[in-house]
């Protein structure tokens, strides 16, 4: 899990005129009741927007051409369909990108916020990991950007709204022109943006009502049209939740487990301390949904000397038994200072092959994007450095 900060100026307001992106079904019904439109035009009117904002992500009301002329003037009048700012993007030399992302304030007291989301493309998809908090609470000692405090979570719309600024700049929406570099995948019936992890900045089971919501329109079929088996949310371990999410959501679940032992992982992910191995697999097992078709995702941080022996590789084969579940170890992302090494490379392949051995797929995730530190771990991280120095120098 990863975390942001509150960066735009103190005199920032909320915009005069709200946005629609981002709002449920129910929302828009209840923006159109306060135009006073008739109750029996609102559920049709409502099927329009959702259409034109997020099947063909429109940016100006005079594009959604079945609605009247009349309406599309109350509807510019009363809001926008405005996107949040892009502060800057990175590409990577693989090709990983990372957009760091200035959220409007969303009340007189909120300051505006930035947070940085990362997309993944692969040969056959593309991955976008987005943050759903702002700040992180869980201060995992071998997560980087864990480290930043929590300032507030993100709403639904600004969760939303990640994905469609990443579809934009990818020309994943009809009529736009993917970029030319190559890089992204493209071509009849392909998409730039297939699959989400909410694997980004904050604990999204600390924001559940807002994560549900945004699952729900991210998976809506006439509108951004994910498939709910191509959306995994990340959890530390908040087990009182993780039942909830799978039966509100549908949504594929990933763990970020890091140890096989409750002595160690009280290290690692301090949650730990709270909620031990033993309850987090018993919710695991009793996940709405799982199966050999939707296997949990078990994330493992290989960390040398740490937790890559032999030994914690057949532990963690016999913790995961009678679950339906795959492997991802994750080369461990250093940054200065850090308290931890990678573990060697012949050491994660022997790890690996004792888990896949035993029956279980247990791929080792390629490090994507480190050189604009957007690795597991390191979002934000950067950003935040080079903005401290920047104030110790105007001092």
């Amino acid at each position: 899990m990863t975390a942001p900060s509150a960066t735009s100026a103190p005199d920032a307001a909320p915009p005069a005129k709200p946005s629609l992106l981002g709002l449920t079904r129910g929302e828009l019904a209840d923006a159109l009741r306060g135009l006073d439109l008739p109750e029996r035009e609102i559920r049709m009117r409502v099927n329009q927007l959702w259409n034109w904002i997020y099947f063909h992500g429109v940016r100006d009301f005079d594009a959604m051409l079945n609605v009247s002329k009349v309406l599309r003037a109350r509807l510019a009048d009363r809001f926008t369909l405005a996107r949040p700012e892009v502060v800057s993007e990175q590409v990577s030399t693989d090709g990983t990108r990372k957009w760091l992302i200035r959220m409007p304030p969303v009340d007189a007291r909120d300051k505006g916020v930035e947070i940085e989301c990362v997309y993944i493309p692969e040969a056959d998809r593309g991955t976008l990991c987005v943050s759903s908090q702002v700040g992180c609470t869980l201060t995992c000692t071998f997560c980087h950007t864990g480290t930043q405090k929590l300032v507030r979570n993100l709403t639904t719309q600004e969760i939303v709204a990640q994905l469609v600024v990443a579809r934009e700049k990818l020309g994943d929406f009809p009529g736009l022109t993917p970029p030319d570099d190559g890089i992204v995948p493209s071509g009849e019936g392909v998409r730039a943006v297939s699959n989400v992890v909410f694997m980004g900045m904050g604990e999204p089971l600390y924001n559940l009502d807002n994560v549900c919501d945004a699952l729900a329109i991210m998976s809506d079929g006439d509108g951004l049209s994910l498939s709910k088996r191509r959306i995994t949310v990340s959890t530390s371990g908040v087990v009182p939740q993780i039942g909830e999410l799978g039966a509100r959501s549908g949504a594929m679940l990933a763990i970020s487990l890091h140890a096989v032992r409750d002595d160690l992982r009280d290290k690692l992910v301090p949650l730990n301390k709270k909620y031990d191995i033993a309850e987090l697999l018993q919710a695991c097992r009793d996940y709405p949904g799982a199966s050999n078709a939707r296997r949990i995702t078990f994330e493992y941080v290989m960390l040398k000397g740490v937790n890559d022996s032999d030994a914690d590789a057949r532990e963690l084969v016999r913790l995961l038994k009678g679950i339906p579940a795959k492997i991802n170890l994750i080369p461990f992302n250093p940054w200065p200072g850090a308290p931890y090494e990678c573990s060697d490379w012949g050491r994660i392949e022997k790890f690996s092959d004792i888990v896949f051995n035993a029956g279980y797929a247990s791929p080792v995730r390629t490090p994507r994007g480190r050189d604009i530190l957007a690795a597991c771990g390191q979002l934000k991280s950067e950003t935040e450095k080079l903005r401290a120095r920047a104030r110790l120098a105007a001092e």
